[in-house]
């Protein structure tokens, strides 16, 4: 049990609201966290829920998203390990403003709401993190409100493989990486439905923008697919 804690203390020092905390508090945090596992496409919490408190990825995805009355998704961001989720709700006393479940298999650490709002009574400098780090997912938010506005699905989805390429490490020349997303999920990531992710697909395949074998994915030419790109704005 120790062995555990001590992980889970290592887990939240690489967290960025809880990067200054002493070694003391940190294990803190790690006696009161607790540790849950879910399988790929479980859900975490739902919109809605009352906030109980918030989460950390140890490791694996967690996707959170929004469900329109019609059952579609638009999926607001992918969190991996080290990033901290649900933190806004913790503080306003509201809802979770939207749901999230495992992209992949996760291991979460789970931080009741009054355990981290008595750390932040002590330790303020981690509620202006906290701060800052809901700046930075609002003027997300504000992007992804623009691109579903202002641009179309095909310049969504190059953006979106061009994001993938570079997330591979590639940067120019040729990039090959696999997807680890099936059009469907495509499609929530880019506010459309899975027909016109297949359609855009294709075209950018007969167009030589893209080389497709299953799942796997070589962009030819990544100045090439940047320049498309732009050719949109």
């Amino acid at each position: 049990m120790p062995e555990i804690k001590a992980g889970r203390a290592a887990v939240l020092a690489r967290v960025p609201i809880f990067s200054d905390l002493s070694d003391a508090e940190l294990k803190f945090l790690s006696d009161h966290a607790v540790s849950k596992r879910y399988a790929a496409g479980e859900l975490i919490f739902g919109e809605g829920d009352p906030c109980s408190g918030l989460y950390v990825v140890e490791s694996g995805e967690v996707r959170i998203f929004k469900t329109s009355a019609g059952g579609r998704e638009q999926v607001l961001t992918i969190e991996r390990a080290g990033n901290s989720i649900a933190e806004l709700p913790v503080f306003d006393g509201g809802a979770y403003p939207a749901s999230a479940a495992a992209a992949a298999d996760a291991v979460v650490l789970f931080i009741s709401r009054g355990d981290f709002r008595a750390l932040c009574l002590e330790h303020p400098e981690v509620a202006l993190k906290v701060l800052r780090m809901v700046g930075l997912r609002l003027r997300r938010l504000v992007n992804i409100i623009e691109e579903l506005s202002f641009t179309t699905v095909r310049h969504r989805l190059a953006a979106l493989l061009m994001r993938f390429a570079r997330d591979a490490g590639h940067r120019s020349g040729q990039a090959r990486f696999t997807l680890k997303a099936n059009n469907q999920e495509l499609a929530s990531q880019i506010g459309t439905v899975r027909e016109l992710v297949s359609r855009n697909l294709s075209r950018f395949q007969a167009e030589g923008l893209i080389h497709m074998d299953g799942k796997d994915i070589t962009i030819p030419d990544l100045a090439k697919l940047e320049t498309e790109i732009r050719s949109e704005e």
